[in-house]
């Protein structure tokens, strides 16, 4: 399981062996007392079926004792043994490297430079290498978002697109690549907005992309009153709730908007904060243990399955 997407530029990692009853305590703790913009946590089962991997990323030096203490009532002497280590950045773009292969939606092939002679003729390749912004496009948030990039282009076609927490760039120049249209891509992080404009400019579509460094919609860019049919957040579940009348107001009255970062359990409640705008669940995808929704104006969103 998987809890937050890993900060955009992680210094800091915990790292913890325990039951699996524990890591998930642990993963609801650390992601209700931090910030999902800062802090990240990710669990998963080890081979023997019975320890699970704990791992904590952080864009700032924590506290150690503070977060000992905060994770004591779960392990008790246990929390002692909780690893805490510096991140370095080159390791961390190397890593995200490694095993990297070309993830494919339709016709879109998004992939790195070591596979350029994978490209087809008929293909629309993107060609993104790994950075310090999170987005390559092997992450099942980013995957469900193409995939539902290409589903809209199947049933009309969408001339004004937004992208919010672009990331890298993907799902914005994925857009801007199939649909030849103008998009507008923003970040709160000033690093993710310089990487997206070097990957636009390098995939050759500076000319289709405008990028806006803020928080969610607070640019004058992405603050068009039904001004977008089709919208992307690929976020995580706490900032989309609280993103919802904003990207609301963003998407056209016969718009389709595009949320993802989120884990199953996740979805009732933003389902339900959308719903409360006037969106229905058309399509949900479950990826890697993600969830992607395709959300439209009308009626209540049905009980996710």
């Amino acid at each position: 399981m998987l809890e937050g997407l890993p900060p955009h530029r992680p210094t800091h990692v915990l790292r913890l062996d325990t039951s699996e009853r524990a890591a998930r305590a642990m993963t609801d703790l650390i992601g209700e007392v931090f910030d999902p913009t800062e802090t990240a946590v990710a669990a998963f089962e080890a081979e023997d079926g019975k320890t699970w991997h704990l791992e904590a990323y952080f864009s700032e030096e924590p506290d150690e004792e503070a977060v000992r203490e905060l994770i004591r009532p779960i392990l008790g002497d246990a929390a002692d043994e909780a690893v805490f280590a510096a991140i370095d950045q080159q390791d961390w773009v190397r890593a995200s490297l490694e095993g990297l292969k070309p993830v494919r939606a339709g016709r879109i092939l998004v992939h790195g430079s070591h596979d350029r002679g994978r490209v087809q003729p008929n293909d629309l390749p993107i060609e993104i290498e790994a950075a310090l912004a999170f987005g390559t496009g092997h992450h099942g948030t980013t995957l469900g978002c193409l995939l539902a990039l290409v589903d809209e282009v199947k049933r009309r076609r969408p001339h004004r697109v937004l992208d919010v927490g672009t990331g890298t760039g993907i799902l914005g120049l994925a857009a801007a690549r199939l649909l030849h249209t103008r998009v507008i891509a923003g970040d709160l992080d000033p690093e993710a907005v310089a990487t997206a404009r070097t990957n636009a400019a390098f995939n050759g579509m500076a000319n289709l992309m405008a990028f806006y460094e803020a928080p969610g919609l607070r640019h004058p860019l992405a603050r068009v009153a039904r001004g977008y049919d089709l919208v992307f957040a690929n976020i995580l579940a706490r900032p989309l709730r609280g993103l919802a009348p904003s990207l609301a107001r963003a998407v056209a009255t016969d718009g389709t908007l595009v949320l993802s970062g989120l884990i199953p359990r996740d979805v009732p409640g933003v389902l339900s904060a959308y719903a409360a705008q006037g969106f229905r669940l058309r399509r949900r995808r479950l990826i890697e243990g993600w969830a992607t929704l395709e959300l439209r104006r009308g009626g209540a969103a049905p009980r996710p399955r």
